[in-house]
């Protein structure tokens, strides 16, 4: 892997580090064409996707019963971690849910209220690997927004995974479904025969279900279009470059399009990540995942001219996951002072990655593609609607009266000032 420095990257280099695309352009087509013939055929059309697409023989799509046998099913050791993640889950989603509020400004009542969705969709990842920490992170804060029914679409298997099943029990979904890709997104957005249409889905996938969220969207609501997983580390010449590249290596065994890399000011300890992510490859499972996710513009080893110009790219790069390694947390907490925009930060080096991915609480379903430049992760807020309240008395209608009247005449609507008139006689 080679160190590239900052300052030596072409308009063509930066595109590619700072313009990462989810890649759904190149599939639009066909999965406006899988949505539309789920629309029209349901769920003939979700058994021949799976028979096409995943190569199974679906006989009952919904398998409701089977994740709730499935907590018997798995090993105790990986039911306690699934308890344990989704109890750390639970509790820092419990801390974002909003209150209800009422003041009075001089006579005017004003507030705000927050009410659930009714029915929310996840979809839990399946394929090469299975995720259970997605069900965590998908049910549990629909969950404790309230919203009353939560589906939960994962791809067929032969034999699906217990461990998923088993997670999607323990956070409390109400149904699930085993069906995948663009076919599932298009079955929670319109319904079919089993599937229940559902106002709002989210959670992460391939580009063809980043592409289905694309093309239901407007007819239900999405979390966002998320893309590869990143990583980005900031770290200073006291960071171990054996840590660095571990937790890059590791964000890198997701996926090909995965982007992952580090920024650092120090010449010394750029050249070391470098050579430690090369030593730490051969010794992964998925080593051309990782190769492949290494070849990729947007990953690599970064060597900034100063600190400020690491924490400038930085805020560029926008990432999804932003690691921060430095001498003490004083110096930590400076650089995150000077990056506003990344999906979910990690302080330290005892704040791996991986500890957010599956149990330290925080949601790890993120915005990619620099769109934590202005959208935050999954959370409570994404399962709930606000609404205004205001009650004026006739003192405070009062004291708007001439505001009202003149900004209504102003914007030629005579009735709208005549409304205000009325409760004064006029």
């Amino acid at each position: 892997m080679d160190v590239r420095p900052i300052a030596d990257l072409g308009p063509g280099e930066r595109a590619a580090a700072f313009e990462r695309s989810a890649g759904i352009d190149a599939v639009r087509e066909d999965v406006r064409d899988i949505v539309g013939r789920v629309r029209e055929e349901g769920d003939v059309a979700l058994r021949e996707f799976a028979r096409e697409f995943d190569g199974v023989d679906v006989g009952n799509i919904d398998v409701t019963d089977r994740a709730a046998r499935a907590v018997d099913r798995v090993d105790d050791d990986v039911l306690a971690a699934i308890e344990t993640a989704a109890e750390n889950i639970r509790a820092f989603h419990e801390r974002q849910r909003p209150e209800d509020w009422r003041e009075d400004f001089s006579g005017r009542e004003l507030g705000r209220r927050f009410r659930p969705l009714e029915s929310a969709g996840i979809y839990a990842p399946g394929g090469t690997a299975a995720y259970p920490s997605s069900a965590l992170m998908g049910v549990i804060p629909a969950d404790v927004a309230g919203v009353e029914h939560i589906a939960v679409a994962t791809p067929p298997a032969e034999q699906l995974n217990p461990a998923t099943l088993a997670a999607i029990e323990v956070a409390g979904a109400d149904a699930v479904y085993q069906v995948g890709g663009a076919q599932a997104v298009a079955a929670l957005a319109y319904g079919t025969e089993t599937v229940s249409a559902v106002d709002c889905i989210a959670g992460p996938g391939n580009r063809w279900v980043t592409a289905a969220k694309a093309e239901v969207r407007g007819d239900v609501t999405i979390d966002f279009l998320a893309g590869p997983s990143e990583l980005l580390v900031v770290a200073d010449g006291s960071a171990d470059p054996e840590l660095v590249a571990a937790d890059m290596v590791a964000q890198a065994e997701h996926d090909t399009d995965s982007a992952v890399a580090a920024v650092t000011d120090d010449e010394a300890l750029a050249a070391a990540v470098a050579d430690a992510v090369e030593a730490q490859i051969v010794e992964r499972e998925r080593r051309e995942v990782i190769e492949g996710a290494l070849d990729n513009e947007a990953s690599g080893v970064f060597l900034a001219r100063s600190t400020s110009e690491a924490a400038l790219f930085a805020e560029e790069y926008a990432a999804e996951h932003l690691s921060i390694v430095a001498a003490d947390e004083t110096t930590e907490e400076a650089l995150l002072e000077r990056i506003d925009s990344v999906g979910s930060v990690f302080l330290g080096p005892y704040s791996p990655v991986a500890a957010g991915d599956y149990a330290a609480g925080p949601n790890h379903v993120l915005p990619t593609g620099g769109a934590a430049r202005t959208t935050g992760g999954l959370s409570v807020d994404t399962f709930m609607r606000s609404s205004t309240v205001q009650r004026l008395d006739e003192d405070a209608l009062a004291d708007l009266r001439e505001t009202v009247t003149t900004l209504a005449t102003a914007e030629g609507l005579e009735g709208h000032a005549a409304s205000v008139e009325k409760r004064f006689g006029e």
